[in-house]
């Protein structure tokens, strides 16, 4: 994509640049000024597609700085949700420093926050205000409920929002209390609408010569990750059959030595299935169907079990290879060093200006012809801050001219 005309300004380039081959989004400037999880990765997501992305954050930091980590100096967080980004601190309950975004905002392609009802109006970053001298701008709001409705002014937080749109209920064991998804599955979902609002604003941006506003809240996502199971038939009463995991013969199984997850939906896999555990007998009409089977839960399960107790979670694995879709249940130590990651070079080593060395996730999309420039760490709290206020403060002097 062309770098935009805002971006193509020179205030700021005695910031460090981006090292290596460019990417879709090389050129594309975003002020990001969000914190946490959702509008961070989101932005961190673009930069992984070469945008050069400034991280704008209070004198305290993002409060994702302040998460449980055994690392000493850093979050381990913050970190993986922030690499490739520059750093700046601004105190906006001082004039000077909101001058100074608003100034940094007029050169951006793309911002995105996470702010409160009201905080942008309090700033002078809302997006009547900067799109009225600055039409070209992008301007994504990221929400716990959205811009309008009886909860629009409350605080969104993944696993809320986990328990109050049902996924919380569907995660349930069998007869068992509610449970939580760990691993902040709304806010990185939400992250990938941001990234995908982003970009294909940007594509229209190209047609049409104007920016807009893109709305994204954790209520969108964590909707959005349940819509097969969000069809209710205008035939069918409120208690339905919503749970799409196969009367538990799809899931994670004992075994001598570790868990298996195995799925076997189609009669391909289920034929393969009981013919590599010895369950040949399970071959007949009674069970031929995931609906059936589904509903034989109780007669399968304990033969399905008894056999795999037999072997560990690894040798199953390589018994099943690509007969039954299948994985043993491993670490997430474990990806550092997996074949497959490790050839697809999925692991990076960074350099921290604090927390040293350390190996990190990156490249969540390949592209052949502009893989995008090399990544780097996460920056410190206001590791870039000094060029960026004052390059900020030419550009109020200036005018932005």
């Amino acid at each position: 994509m062309p770098a935009s005309t805002p971006s193509s300004s020179t205030d700021l380039a005695a910031l460090p640049s981006r090292q290596g081959p460019a990417g879709p989004l090389t050129g594309v400037r975003v002020l990001d000024l969000s914190a946490y999880i959702a509008g961070p990765y989101g932005c961190t997501l673009l930069a992984d597609q070469g945008a050069e992305v400034i991280k704008i954050e209070p004198p305290a930091g993002d409060n994702l700085r302040k998460y449980p980590s055994t690392l000493e100096t850093e979050s381990r967080a913050f970190l993986g949700v922030n690499r490739s980004k520059l750093g700046a601190v601004l105190d906006l309950k001082q004039d000077e420093d909101r001058q100074r975004l608003q100034a940094l905002a007029r050169t951006a392609d793309v911002l995105v926050h996470n702010f409160r009802p009201g905080v942008p109006e309090r700033l002078g970053i809302a997006y009547p205000t900067l799109a009225a001298e600055h039409p070209r701008l992008i301007y994504c709001a990221i929400t716990g409920y959205g811009d309008s409705g009886p909860l629009k002014d409350k605080a969104g937080y993944d696993q809320v929002l986990q328990a109050m749109t049902g996924m919380c209920a569907m995660q349930a064991k069998r007869d068992g209390p509610p449970e939580i998804l760990y691993g902040s599955v709304v806010d990185y979902y939400a992250s990938t609408l941001v990234a995908a609002g982003v970009a294909s604003a940007l594509f229209e941006r190209e047609r049409s010569g104007l920016g807009q506003y893109l709305g994204v809240s954790l209520l969108r996502a964590a909707l959005a990750m349940q819509s097969a199971r969000l069809v209710w038939a205008a035939s069918e009463g409120r208690e339905v059959g919503r749970d799409m995991r196969s009367g538990g013969i799809t899931g994670i199984h004992p075994t001598r030595e570790g868990h298996i997850y195995i799925s076997a939906n189609t009669p391909h896999f289920w034929q393969a299935l009981c013919e590599k555990t010895g369950l040949a007998a399970l071959l007949c009409e009674r069970y031929d169907s995931v609906r059936k089977r589904a509903a034989l839960r109780d007669e399968i399960l304990p033969l399905l079990r008894a056999a795999l107790a037999r072997r560990s979670a690894l040798e199953w694995e390589a018994l099943f290879g690509d007969t039954v879709p299948c994985a043993a249940v491993r670490s997430v130590e474990d990806m550092f060093d997996f074949p497959q990651v490790r050839e697809q070079g999925l692991i990076h080593d960074f350099e921290h200006p604090v927390a040293g060395p350390y190996r990190g996730f990156t490249a969540p999309i390949a592209f052949s012809r502009t893989p995008g420039p090399a990544p780097f760490a996460a920056p410190a709290l206001d590791q870039h801050g000094a060029d960026i206020r004052a390059a900020a403060d030419r550009l109020r002097e200036s005018g932005n001219d």
